[in-house]
């Protein structure tokens, strides 16, 4: 058993990469860094429920990701202009997400409601995704050329690319302001907002699942570096209640995090959309339902 000070979690060493490595092998397959079920799991399962389990979940995050970034650009599916448009929306959300966690929402009591509309919300939007599939669940062409994409280009007016003979065009101006907003949320819960981004680019956008992945985990990288960024300074400018991160957590959750990623992307193009977000959806609105019930006790 391992006694983390700062946090006052005393676990077993092994548990915590072992969850994260789990969770992040799912959830990377989708372009998710699987922060928003790592949260749940330190509040419920480990007790870690004071204002710093937010920044905690921002490390997690910050060393898992890059793992997962690199397999998808390896393999060509990083849509860089994407990845840009993400980061320029979500960073300043992500500051202002982190004053309102421990300004508004430092309270554990009031923070699970929070955090169980922010997951239901998140579980809905993939039931729709799911629903609008009609049976569909196939798995991508398993052949280098098919899988990349080409002539990723960004301006003022859209962000657009090639995939498979086909053009995908976004709005920059809407897709900014659309993070903008998920980056106070994921700021605030402690995600780098890609659980959100993600399923929003491909239910909405019709953007392919299996071209969003690595962009969404740059933006969430992003995310949540700039979102810790915003705790340390509360921190030094003495706001209370302090929301200290517990370092050594971060990082042994984060280990987990950084080869369940690169399991995640590299096995993607061999696994089923629809049973990816099946799973996801069914765990979100799970735990939503959890965090939500207690406003009605």
């Amino acid at each position: 058993m391992i006694d983390f000070s700062t946090s006052g979690v005393e676990t077993y060493w092994w548990l915590p990469p072992l969850v994260t490595f789990v969770i992040s092998t799912i959830a990377s397959t989708g372009g998710l860094s699987g922060a928003f079920l790592v949260l749940p799991f330190q509040i419920s399962i480990l007790g870690f429920v004071a204002p710093g389990v937010t920044p905690t979940n921002l490390i997690y995050s910050i060393v898992g990701i890059p793992s997962g970034v690199y397999r998808y650009w390896r393999e060509g599916r990083m849509v860089w202009p994407l990845a840009f448009a993400i980061i320029l929306g979500t960073i300043p959300g992500a500051l202002l997400g982190a004053y309102v966690r421990v300004t508004l929402l430092p309270d554990p009591n009031v923070f699970k409601p929070f955090a169980g509309v922010v997951l239901g919300l998140i579980g809905i939007r993939m039931l729709i995704d799911i629903i609008c599939m009609r049976g569909k669940g196939e798995i991508a062409h398993c052949t280098k050329e098919s899988l990349q994409v080409s002539d990723a280009i960004i301006n003022i007016r859209h962000v657009s690319f090639s995939y498979e003979n086909q053009l995908h065009t976004i709005s920059t101006p809407i897709l900014l302001g659309i993070c903008l907003i998920v980056g106070v949320a994921a700021g605030a819960y402690g995600l780098g907002g890609a659980a959100v981004i993600a399923p929003l680019l491909v239910t909405v956008f019709r953007i392919p699942v299996y071209t969003i992945a690595g962009a969404t985990l740059v933006g969430s990288f992003a995310g949540s570096a700039f979102g810790l960024l915003g705790y340390w300074g509360l921190g030094l400018s003495g706001t209370t209640p302090p929301a200290t991160a517990d370092i050594s957590l971060g990082l042994l959750l984060g280990v987990g995090g950084m080869a369940g990623m690169y399991v995640g992307a590299r096995i993607q193009k061999y696994v089923p959309v629809k049973m990816i977000k099946s799973l996801l959806t069914f765990i979100l609105l799970g735990i939503a339902v959890r965090y939500l019930s207690g406003l009605f006790q």
